[in-house]
C-alpha cells in the first residue's frame, strides 16, 4: 500500500489558507455505459448540481462519448458535452464542449486498481467568441475493504492552456473526492461520497464542499 501514499496524500491536501468564498453544494450524477462491440463503447451521462447551500440547480451537465479499446487496460475516445450553468445573480452561460480522452489502466491487483485518464477540451460559450482549451487529469484509486465494497479516491486538476472565453490559464480547478463503492445488481453500482472542489479565481477563490452521488451502469 505504501506505492498509493503519493495518491492518498494529494486527495486529502489539505485547503490553501487565504481568503475564499465557501459553498455547500450537491452533486448527483448518472453514467451509462454501452458495450456495442469487444472494442467499441458509448458513454451517456447527465450530471445535476445543486449549489448556493444546494437550494438551486447551479448546473446541469449532459456529456456523450464514443470510444475504442486499444488494449484490456487502455481506451481513446471523443465526445461532446452541454453545459448549462445559471450562477446565481449573473446569467446563464450555455457551453458547447468537444473533448478527446485517453484512458489507462495502472495496476489491477488483488482487487486493487489504479486508472488514469487524460482529457483534452475545446470549450466554446454561445454568445461569446473564441475557444478556451483545458487539460485535464483524472486519477483514480481503488482500494477493497469487504467482499462487495471499495473504498473509491480520486484526483483530478484542470489546467487552462489559454486564457479564453470562460477560463484562466494555468491551474484553474482542482477536485478531489473520497466515497465508497455499493453494489446494486450486476453491471449497476452507487458511488456516495465527499467532493473538494477549489476554483481558483481574479477575486477570491471558491472552495464546494460537495456530497456527490454517482450511479454507475454498464451494459
Amino acid at each position: 500500500m505504501l506505492r498509493f501514499t503519493p495518491l492518498l496524500t494529494l486527495v486529502a491536501i489539505s485547503t490553501p489558507t487565504h481568503a475564499a468564498e465557501e459553498d455547500g453544494n450537491v452533486w448527483l450524477g448518472q453514467f451509462v455505459t454501452l458495450n456495442t462491440s469487444d472494442k467499441v463503447f458509448v458513454r451517456l451521462e447527465a450530471q445535476e448540481r445543486f449549489t448556493n447551500d444546494s437550494q438551486r440547480l447551479g448546473q446541469l451537465l449532459l456529456r456523450s462519448l464514443v470510444a475504442y479499446r486499444l488494449s484490456e487496460g487502455a481506451s481513446i475516445g471523443a465526445g461532446y458535452a452541454f453545459v448549462l450553468t445559471d450562477p446565481e445573480g449573473p446569467v446563464k452561460l450555455k457551453e458547447h464542449r468537444y473533448y478527446q480522452e485517453l484512458a489507462l489502466r495502472l495496476v489491477d491487483e488483488e482487487g486493487v486498481t489504479l486508472d488514469s485518464r487524460t482529457r483534452l477540451e475545446q470549450r466554446t460559450f454561445e454568445g461569446r467568441e473564441g475557444t478556451a482549451w483545458r487539460l485535464r487529469q483524472f486519477v483514480q484509486l481503488r482500494i477493497p475493504v469487504s467482499e462487495n465494497n471499495k473504498l473509491s479516491f480520486y484526483t483530478e486538476p484542470f489546467f487552462g492552456l489559454d486564457e479564453g472565453p470562460g477560463q484562466r490559464a494555468g491551474l484553474s480547478v482542482w477536485r478531489n473526492f473520497a466515497g465508497v463503492t455499493i453494489p446494486l445488481a450486476k453491471g449497476v453500482e452507487l458511488v456516495p461520497g465527499y467532493l473538494n472542489q477549489r476554483v481558483w479565481r481574479d477575486g477570491p477563490d471558491r472552495i464546494d464542499h460537495t456530497a456527490n452521488v454517482n450511479l454507475f451502469m454498464t451494459f
